[in-house]
C-alpha cells in the first residue's frame, strides 16, 4: 500500500515573521547602527486608534499599499520571508551546479538531479503519460480483492489508492518505540468537510471537482462522456470513504487514534485483506504482534466496501488517485491542469509560481536536508544560535514562573508540568546527524517522474524499516531552510530551523522588545503547545498519559472551552466563522506564547535595565506592536475560506488581536478602557497559562 504521510495533528507548527526597520523620533535604532531594525513606522496607520483596531493601527498603511503577487494566495510576513529564503537557496543550488565538488553519489548531487529533472520540461512533455502507463495497466488487470492487495503492496511507490496506508510512527504508550499504524487513505479533496458539508459553496466545489476529474481523465484518452461518468462515480465513492472518518475536531485528540490491535484482531476486523502477506510484500521483515489502528470504525466500513463493493468502481477510483498524485510529475499541460483546480479554484491563485521555485519546493520536500547542509554553512552563524538559546532558556524560565503562580492549578499537577519543561529537548538551527540519502536511486538520466518514484521508494523503505524499532530522537521533521517551527509531543521537543532565526524575522541588532514580540512569542507559542488541549495529554516522556488531577483537568477544560467560544464568535467572511474547537491548540499556543515572551522580556529588563523609549513608544508597546507586525497578511477570499475549513491555525489578523484581548499588560500599555472596541471585561478575559 502506498505510504501516506502521517499528518495526525501531533506535530504542530507556527509560520510567522518579524519585519525590522527604523524611525526618527526620540532615540531611533538608525542612530545606533547601520541599518533599519525595529518597527516600520511607515506601515502604521496612526489615524486609527490602537484602542479601536490594533491590527490596522500597526499594519494599516501596509495593508492599503501592498498587493498580493499573482503567484501567491497569501502575502505577509511568513510568505515574504519564505520567498527570500527560497531566493537564497536557489543561489546556493546555482553555485553547487557550477562546482565539481559534489560527485553524483552525494546527497547534494541527488538534490540537484531532482531539481533539474523537474525543470527539464522538454523531456517531460516528450514522455507524456508513458511513465504512468505500467501502473495504470496493473490497475486495469485487477479482477479480485486479492489482486487489488497484491497490486498496491507490490507497487507501493507507483500506485496510489484511497483506502488505507501503513506507516511507522511513535507509539503513544511507549514513545521510545515506533509502531505500525494503519491509516485511512488519501482523498482527492483536502478535507472530510468538503464531502459532507451542505452549504452552497461546498456543493459548488464538489461540482468543480467533478469537472476537474473529467478534464484530467481525458489526458488518459477517455472521451468526455466516459470521463464525466467516472468522475461522478469517483465523487460518490470518495464521499462514502469520507463519511466514516473522524472529523477534524476529533482528529486533534490523539486518544482517538490510540487503538492497539493484535494482528489476529486486525485480521478479524478486515478479513478481506491478508495482513501478514501485505506487510511481507511491503518489505516489513519482522512478523508483527500489534499494530495501531487509527480509526477502527473506518476500517470496519472498509471491510464492508471490500466484501460487497464493486471492483470496477474501486479500480476507477484507484486509477484517478494514481493519476492525481502523479499529475505534477508528468507533462507541463497536466501540471497546469492540476494547478488550475488545487491552486486556482481552491485557493484563488492567479498564476503558477516560477518553475525554479516549484522545483525547489520539490527538493525541500524530498531531500531537504541535503540542501540544508549547504544553507546552514552560508546563512546560519554561530552567534544566531547562541542568542536563540539564551532567549529560549529565558522564556522557559518565565513559563515555569507562570505555572507556579497559577491559582487554578494544584501543586501535584504543577510539579508534573514543571517536569515536562525540565525534560524539554530544544533543537535549534540544524540536525546534529544528517539524513543519509545514499540508497536513494535518483539518476540524472531518469525522467522527473522516475526520480520521484525513486524518492517515494526510498521514503517508504526508510519509514517502514522503523517499525518496532527505537525512535531516533535526533531526527528532524523540518529541513533547516524551512521558515517554521514545531513542537513534537512524542519527543517532548521544540524545534526551530535555521531559516526562522534569520533576519529579518529575528534580528540581533533590533531592540529586545521587538525580538521578544517576534521570535520570542514564536518560541513561547511552541512551548505552549506542550500545554495546549492536545499536547497536554502527553507526559514529560512523550507518552499519552494523564498527569492531571481531576479538578485541575476540569479547570483547564473549562478555560479552553471559554477560549474556543471567543474564537467561535469571529466571523471572517459572510457566515464563515472560525471553528474554536478546531483551532483551540493554536489559539492556546498564541495566548501562552505572548504571555511567556512578555514575562521573559520583563525578566530581562530586571536583570539588564529598562531601555529608553524608541520612536515615542515604550518597550511594552513595541513588544505588542511587533506581535501584530508578525501577522500582517493579505489573503485571497478563496484561500481564507479554504484555511478556515482545513487549517488548525486561525487567520492571521485574528492571531494578531484575539490573544491580546486576554492579556492585561496590553490594556496597560495602550491605556485601553471600557467602551473601547479592543476592550474585554477582566472577568471575561480567558486566563489559561
Amino acid at each position: 500500500m502506498k505510504i501516506n504521510v502521517l499528518k495526525m495533528g501531533c506535530i504542530v507548527a507556527l509560520g510567522s515573521m518579524f519585519i525590522s526597520s527604523c524611525g526618527d523620533k526620540e532615540k531611533t535604532k538608525a542612530d545606533a547602527d547601520d541599518g533599519p531594525h525595529g518597527i516600520i513606522l511607515a506601515n502604521m496607520d496612526t489615524t486609527v486608534s490602537p484602542k479601536t483596531d490594533f491590527y490596522n493601527y500597526v499594519n494599516g498603511s501596509w495593508m492599503k499599499t501592498t498587493e498580493i503577487p499573482d503567484d501567491q494566495t497569501t502575502w505577509g510576513g511568513f510568505t515574504v520571508l519564505r520567498k527570500s529564503t527560497d531566493a537564497d537557496v536557489l543561489k546556493i543550488i546555482a553555485n553547487a551546479k557550477q562546482s565539481d565538488k559534489y560527485a553524483p553519489s552525494t546527497d547534494q548531487a541527488k538534490a540537484i538531479m531532482i531539481f533539474e529533472s523537474e525543470l527539464d520540461t522538454v523531456a517531460r512533455d516528450k514522455a507524456g503519460i508513458e511513465p504512468l502507463k505500467p501502473a495504470l495497466d496493473k490497475i486495469e488487470n485487477i479482477k479480485t480483492i486479492s489482486d487489488l492487495q497484491k497490486v498496491i503492496t507490490e507497487n507501493a511507490s507507483t500506485i496510489s489508492q484511497p483506502f488505507m496506508g501503513i506507516a511507522a510512527f511513535s507509539n503513544p504508550n511507549n514513545s521510545a518505540m515506533n509502531s505500525a499504524y494503519i491509516v485511512p487513505g488519501g482523498l482527492g479533496l483536502p478535507d472530510r468537510d468538503y464531502y459532507t458539508n451542505t452549504d452552497a459553496k461546498s456543493i459548488e466545489i464538489r461540482q468543480q471537482y467533478v469537472d476537474h476529474i473529467t478534464r484530467m481523465l481525458q489526458f488518459l484518452g477517455d472521451n468526455e462522456e466516459a470521463a464525466r461518468k467516472q468522475a461522478e462515480t469517483i465523487l460518490a465513492f470518495e464521499t462514502k470513504l469520507a463519511i466514516p472518518r473522524l472529523d477534524k475536531v476529533a482528529s486533534r485528540d490523539f486518544r482517538n487514534f490510540n487503538n492497539p490491535r493484535t494482528l489476529v484482531q486486525l485480521q478479524k476486523m478486515v478479513p478481506a485483506i491478508s495482513w501478514k502477506q501485505a506487510f511481507k510484500d511491503l518489505g516489513v521483515s519482522k512478523e508483527l504482534d500489534t499494530v495501531m489502528v487509527m480509526q477502527p470504525a473506518y476500517m470496519e466500513f472498509l471491510q464492508k466496501t471490500f466484501s460487497k463493493g464493486s471492483i470496477e468502481e474501486m479500480k476507477t477510483v484507484m486509477r484517478w488517485s494514481t493519476l492525481n498524485d502523479a499529475a505534477g510529475m508528468l507533462t507541463t499541460e497536466l501540471e497546469k491542469a492540476n494547478w488550475d483546480f488545487y491552486n486556482k479554484t481552491l485557493y484563488g491563485s492567479k498564476k503558477q509560481k516560477p518553475a525554479d521555485e516549484r522545483a525547489l519546493s520539490t527538493v525541500n520536500g524530498s531531500v531537504g536536508e541535503a540542501l540544508g547542509k549547504l544553507y546552514v554553512d552560508e546563512k546560519f552563524p554561530a552567534e544566531a544560535k547562541a542568542k536563540a538559546e539564551k532567549m529560549i532558556a529565558n522564556i522557559i524560565d518565565a513559563y515555569k514562573d507562570r505555572i507556579n503562580n497559577l491559582e487554578w492549578m494544584g501543586d501535584s499537577t504543577k510539579l508534573k508540568a514543571i517536569e515536562k519543561l525540565d525534560k524539554f529537548t530544544v533543537k535549534i538551527g540544524y540536525p546534529d546527524k544528517w539524513k543519509d540519502y545514499s540508497s536513494m536511486a535518483v539518476n540524472p538520466r531518469n525522467t522527473y517522474y522516475d526520480n520521484m518514484v525513486a524518492v517515494a521508494a526510498w521514503g517508504l523503505k526508510d519509514n517502514l524499516d522503523k517499525i518496532d524499532k527505537p525512535v531516533d530522537r535526533t531526527e528532524w521533521g523540518m529541513s533547516p531552510q524551512t521558515v517554521n517551527a514545531y513542537f513534537n509531543p512524542f519527543n517532548n521537543e521544540i524545534v526551530f530551523p535555521a531559516a526562522i532565526l534569520q533576519p529579518p524575522f529575528y534580528d540581533y541588532k533590533a531592540d529586545d522588545a521587538v525580538n521578544y514580540g517576534g521570535i520570542g512569542a514564536v518560541i513561547g507559542h511552541e512551548i505552549s503547545h506542550a500545554f495546549d488541549d492536545s499536547g497536554s495529554r502527553f507526559d514529560a516522556n512523550g507518552n499519552l498519559v494523564n498527569w492531571w488531577s481531576d479538578s485541575d483537568l476540569e479547570n483547564f477544560t473549562e478555560r479552553g472551552n471559554a477560549l474556543a467560544a471567543q474564537y467561535d464568535n469571529v466571523e471572517v467572511l459572510d457566515s464563515v466563522y472560525i471553528n474554536g474547537k478546531f483551532t483551540l491548540g493554536e489559539n492556546i499556543g498564541d495566548l501562552g506564547g505572548v504571555l511567556a515572551a512578555y514575562d521573559g522580556l520583563e525578566n530581562d529588563f530586571k536583570k539588564n535595565g529598562r531601555p529608553e523609549n524608541i520612536d515615542g513608544f515604550t518597550a511594552e508597546q513595541r513588544f505588542f506592536m511587533s506581535w501584530a507586525t508578525v501577522w500582517r497578511t493579505l489573503q485571497r477570499e478563496e484561500a481564507l475560506r479554504t484555511q478556515v475549513k482545513t487549517d488548525p491555525h486561525s487567520p492571521a489578523r485574528y492571531r494578531a488581536t484575539e490573544p491580546l484581548k486576554n492579556v492585561d499588560a496590553f490594556y496597560t500599555a495602550f491605556d485601553i478602557k471600557e467602551g473601547d472596541l479592543m476592550y474585554v471585561a477582566p472577568e471575561k478575559r480567558v486566563r489559561i497559562w
